[in-house]
């Protein structure tokens, strides 16, 4: 059995690790997901907030570690509740987006089922979600109560100083330099949450690379 299990087609991303993420005020969850001995952790956010990043972080990390990790993104067309079996066989088995199965029986029965195998073998869960357990229009109450009973965190939103410290650390990850005129012109100019700012990030580090310039305000405007 391979270290990593993840759907067919589905790749982590090389640059979703802790140190290109922006902890703010997101700490302590970032420190249970790292060291917690919990058997299951569930964080929630909107979207944009990084918690796709975090889960793929995690299972890089304990790859590394020499865990069997498995990744499986809840949003992922094709996707059957038939996939939630034998997955206990795994140290850790983080599920992406909850919410897009939430409602749905066939679904809603696995995941029950799932997470009590995960228990009795002490295998460590980590479940992000756009809402709380309470909130998520679950059918199974069963399930609902289950998912709140490890350690249950919301991400916090990012104030803009956060957010260009972020933006910063993301590009010096990259090699890229982004300096505080230039961060601070995309927080003013381009859509205000993290996924579109890192994706627009993304094309910038690309654009620079083929025209052979530096990220500057005149350059950036072009694709703002």
């Amino acid at each position: 059995m391979s270290s990593v299990q993840l759907p067919l087609g589905i790749q982590l991303r090389d640059s979703a690790t802790f140190a290109s993420f922006y902890s703010a005020q997101n700490r302590q969850l970032l420190l249970a997901l790292k060291e917690s001995r919990e058997n299951c952790v569930y964080f929630w956010g909107k979207a944009g907030a990084g918690k796709s990043h975090l889960l793929q972080a995690l299972c890089h990390e304990k790859a590394g570690e020499g865990w069997r990790v498995a990744y499986l993104p809840l949003d992922e067309p094709g996707l059957m509740p038939a996939m939630l079996e034998d997955l206990e066989q795994f140290d850790l088995v983080c599920l992406d987006d909850l919410q897009h199965v939430a409602g749905q029986e066939d679904w809603e029965i696995a995941l029950f089922h799932f997470y009590n195998r995960m228990q009795s073998r002490a295998g460590r869960l980590v479940i992000s979600a756009s809402q709380a357990p309470a909130s998520l229009p679950l059918k199974l109450p069963d399930l609902a109560s289950r998912l709140g009973w490890g350690l249950v965190f919301q991400v916090q939103e990012m104030a803009d100083e956060d957010k260009q410290a972020a933006l910063q650390l993301r590009a010096q990850a990259r090699g890229l330099e982004l300096t505080n005129e230039v961060a601070a012109y995309l927080l003013r100019h381009a859509p205000r949450d993290m996924k579109s700012l890192f994706a627009l990030l993304d094309r910038l580090d690309e654009a620079s690379l083929a025209a052979q310039r530096k990220l500057t305000i005149p350059f950036v405007r072009e694709f703002v």
